[in-house]
């Protein structure tokens, strides 16, 4: 029985009102001979609470009403509508009983509706600012996308090779971060999945640097990372990826390892190859501007990147504290 059933059109709440009261009419006289002397509403107060509830205000008076009457003419002093005191005693305290079942029954009914619209409006709310978050985003990633294409046609006109190099470098990197942001635009929740992330992105890389010899294998589990993190986080990775694959093993096949470890408070990235190494000197101070690049990134995370020598190849990591997401 749905709680609005009686209160639209108006008639039901009243029919419901006269069936109540004749329900427990009926009970209280076909059982009069089994209640004990003082219990004259007991029948009517369920009654009564059941249609203000269902009902609301009016019915809900119409039939403490009935039932008042019905209580006061049969079993409250003599038959009839007898006016002694101790009668007009139990009538009194029958209305103040009835008058606060109606009022807080009634008014927490009022106040839960109220409650109700209020929910609906913040989820209106919320859903507007969800999609209004998704067109900036996308407009965000559009833009970028633009930036990623202008400093690629600049460096296809550049005539110095190390200009042309940056150029293009630049534009790798601003087009990977305009995918990012359209990759969490289209996501129902602005979280990520960093190994559905991590594979699109490693596989592309591969596929522009014609690496078919080298096997990346990813694991994280489904450790899912905030849009604040997503960004930093796998540029970080690409470049690590992309230092391995131009330094680890330039020319020989190679294995590439990337684990994301999510330990509650702190998060660890790590990237481990199996290629040439690399010196204690070049990983104790970052000098190329990748390198640069992921220590500004690892900073803005408000962790620590660090890369080392490993038996074989190289071990790059990644430590951030890890931050709430949002479900």
């Amino acid at each position: 029985m749905r709680h609005q059933t009686f209160r639209h059109p108006a008639w039901r709440g009243y029919a419901l009102a006269v069936v109540a009261w004749l329900v427990a009419f009926g009970l209280r006289y076909g059982l009069a001979h089994w209640f004990p002397p003082g219990f004259p509403y007991l029948t009517f107060f369920p009654a009564v609470v059941l249609v203000a509830y269902y009902a609301g205000l009016r019915p809900a008076v119409l039939t403490a009403t009935l039932s008042g009457l019905s209580a006061w003419w049969f079993w409250i002093g003599p038959p009839g509508f007898d006016l002694g005191v101790a009668t007009l005693v139990a009538i009194g305290f029958y209305a103040f009983v009835v008058a606060v079942d109606i009022f807080f029954i009634v008014g927490m009914d009022k106040a839960s509706g109220k409650l109700a619209r209020e929910v609906e409006r913040n989820a209106a709310l919320a859903e507007s600012r969800d999609i209004l978050l998704r067109e900036v985003q996308h407009r965000v990633s559009n833009n970028i996308q633009v930036v990623s294409a202008l400093l690629s046609l600049e460096a296809r006109a550049a005539a110095d090779p190390g200009a042309r190099k940056a150029l293009a470098d630049a534009s790798s990197r601003t087009g990977l971060v305009a995918r990012i942001q359209r990759s969490l635009a289209d996501a129902d929740r602005q979280n990520t999945a960093f190994q559905d992330l991590a594979r699109s992105i490693v596989d592309d890389a591969l596929t522009a640097a014609a690496r078919d010899d080298v096997v990346v294998s990813i694991s994280g589990g489904e450790v899912v990372l905030s849009a604040e993190e997503a960004t930093p986080v796998v540029l970080i990775m690409l470049e690590c990826v992309n230092n391995a694959l131009e330094h680890g093993f330039p020319d020989r096949p190679g294995r590439i390892t990337i684990n994301l470890c999510d330990e509650g408070a702190v998060r660890t990235l790590t990237i481990a190859d199996d290629g040439v190494g690399v010196a204690k000197e070049a990983s104790a101070e970052p000098s190329s501007l990748g390198l640069r690049i992921i220590t500004a990134l690892a900073g803005q995370l408000g962790g620590e990147w660090s890369l080392r020598p490993a038996n074989p190849g190289a071990s790059a990591q990644l430590c951030w504290p890890s931050a709430p997401v949002a479900l």
